[in-house]
């Protein structure tokens, strides 16, 4: 647009050029002040976080993770500010290079982890030698494997080829959440109108590097978190159940989802609901019988060799009925009723319970016509899950941030 002290050497009558047509719909450039100022303000919020998360830590991975990402953040913050464009590329890429990649890196080298990605390659060890992932006899926190047999899949790659850089558990949690991803980004036919489709804004350019590059989305993809296989299955369930002839496909994602973590159990019903509404019963009914049929191949074989093992483990230890103690003691609602309450863990769970009934109920009342609303629902509930149970950790509000954050990519830089 031209300024108006550079038009006086234009004629009166002459009209103004028009602005380029990219420019006038908007190209995703977004080249406005508050833009570039938001973009900024994340970036040094970011950094700031990581840094308060290195100085209160007491895990050296988390330790290592806040010192190397503040630096990228930092970085980020800068070409944000003397970027013309918000949301720039190359910001982005300094971040997921400093969140991600270089603390990942150091990691290794120093064979720093959290505990996790040690449980999941034990699970691995014990499944090749005995055929199930649960220790018979646990003792110390680290020997309860709380995840369901699915998980240990994920270990195998160490259990063959031994201790290498290219078995760590972290590299296989991150091929398959961003593998994932990437299946559930791939074009597709939706259910929608041809209207609506022709209103949907033009995606951004480098949605998948914010995502990735989002402190909570870094940090458990350089310290191993593994939430993030589980996060990006029922992200590929959620977005099959949204297109057309998707619902065989839907249901072998969720069914594998719903192998590796309890966590993954609530997102069938709300994605059946889905299916049967915009795509009818029989679909809602395939894509049900498929998911139950892939979580029981990958958790009923491994679980019948030592039941007591899979109860005590995987039932009784996260339940805090096991002998031992949870780590997971975040001071989330339902931790502090459970800890600081007579009787807490008792209301904790009642609470949870009628979250779960009240859920449900709205699920059948009104029940989710788009993906997007389906996501918002299944991150709605395991937000309010995660708050209340008596053994829980700000982690797992992961959960709830992908599943909001990525089916909503196409506004994700604006």
């Amino acid at each position: 647009m031209a300024l108006p002290f550079l038009q006086f050497q234009s004629a009166p009558s002459a009209p103004a050029a028009p602005a380029p047509r990219a420019l006038r719909q908007g190209d995703g450039l977004r080249r406005t002040p508050r833009g570039a100022r938001w973009d900024g303000l994340y970036w040094a919020g970011s950094a700031v976080f990581a840094l308060a998360l290195a100085a209160v830590t007491t895990l050296p991975a988390h330790r290592v993770w806040g010192v190397c990402a503040a630096a990228g953040y930092a970085v980020a913050a800068v070409l944000a500010g003397r970027g013309a464009c918000a949301w720039g590329r190359g910001s982005a890429l300094a971040a997921v290079a400093g969140s991600v990649l270089l603390p990942l890196a150091v990691l290794m080298v120093l064979g720093t982890a959290q505990p996790e990605v040690g449980v999941v390659e034990h699970s691995g060890d014990l499944l090749l030698a005995t055929g199930s992932p649960y220790a018979p006899h646990p003792s110390l926190v680290d020997d309860f494997n709380p995840y369901l047999p699915g998980m240990a899949l994920l270990g195998l790659p160490h259990a063959l080829l031994g201790d290498t850089p290219l078995t760590d558990g972290r590299l296989w949690f991150a091929a398959v959440f961003l593998g994932a991803l990437a299946l559930a980004a791939r074009p597709g036919i939706d259910r929608l109108p041809p209207a609506a489709r022709r209103r949907t804004s033009p995606r951004p350019g480098n949605p998948a590097l914010l995502l990735a590059s989002c402190p909570a989305v870094a940090l458990a993809l350089a310290v191993g978190g593994v939430d993030l296989p589980v996060i990006g299955l029922m992200c590929l369930g959620l977005a099959l159940a949204g297109r057309r002839g998707g619902a065989v496909g839907a249901g072998a994602a969720m069914g594998a989802a719903a192998a590796l973590k309890w966590t993954a159990w609530p997102l069938l019903p709300v994605a059946l609901v889905l299916l049967a509404v915009t795509a009818g019963r029989r679909a809602a009914v395939r894509a049900a019988v498929t998911a139950l049929a892939v979580a029981a191949a990958g958790v009923v074989p491994f679980a019948l060799v030592d039941p007591h093992a899979f109860v005590e483990h995987v039932v009784l230890f996260p339940l805090g009925a096991a002998g031992a103690g949870s780590p997971a003691t975040s001071p989330l609602p339902g931790h502090l009723l459970a800890t600081h309450v007579p009787g807490g863990r008792a209301l904790a769970v009642a609470a949870l319970a009628a979250t779960a009934v009240g859920m449900a109920v709205r699920l059948l009342a009104r029940p989710p016509r788009t993906v997007v609303a389906a996501a918002d629902r299944v991150a709605l509930g395991l937000a309010a899950a995660m708050c209340l149970m008596p053994a829980t950790r700000f982690g797992y509000l992961v959960y709830p941030l992908v599943l909001a954050a990525w089916f909503r990519r196409d506004r994700l830089g604006t």
